[in-house]
């Protein structure tokens, strides 16, 4: 019997403090019928949308988005860390646990009225993605849907997306 994508996690105990239980998304990508577990997974998640563009956060949002936006013939936009893309951006600072993190995404990457599907590796607490989203909106885009490989549903970041079509491949109920 085929293994489940979750089979593929490696779950790392007390890391990176005590009482947390780390979920390494990178052993999933270290074998590779868990990567087409993943891949099929999130693009099966799209299968039946009307959609533009898929955006990738940095950087893992580019190893999954990437293959997705290949197999459909969709462009793929990536949000960046602050200071890495060559031409003229628009930027989001948002909160991190400890200090703020920015953002950014080439200006003339979104078009006005574009359909996009934005897409990451974790949702944790939902700063990245929801930062991610305004950046599209603010260029005038449409988020029809954000995709997880994994969520960590006891940090809660479903309720600051509680206005985006949010899909998790899956869902762990602690931090």
């Amino acid at each position: 019997m085929a293994k489940k994508l979750e089979e593929y996690v490696t779950s790392i105990p007390d890391f990176p403090e005590p009482g947390i239980i780390f979920r390494d998304v990178t052993s999933i990508l270290g074998d590779a019928d868990g990567l087409e577990l993943a891949i099929d997974g999130l693009q099966d998640a799209v299968k039946d949308l009307d959609f533009d563009v898929i955006v990738g956060a940095e950087a893992r949002g580019f190893i999954f988005g990437m293959p997705i936006a290949y197999n459909l013939h969709k462009p793929f936009v990536p949000v960046r860390k602050k200071g890495k893309l060559p031409r003229e951006t628009i930027s989001e600072t948002y909160d991190l646990e400890y200090g703020t993190a920015t953002i950014e995404i080439h200006k003339d990457d979104i078009k006005p009225g574009q359909k996009v599907v934005l897409i990451d590796d974790l949702l944790a607490t939902g700063g990245t993605l929801k930062a991610a989203a305004n950046l599209i909106e603010r260029l005038g885009g449409e988020v029809v849907r954000v995709l997880v490989i994994m969520e960590l549903a006891g940090l809660k970041g479903r309720e600051v997306l509680k206005d985006y079509d949010l899909s998790a491949l899956i869902t762990y109920e602690g931090k």
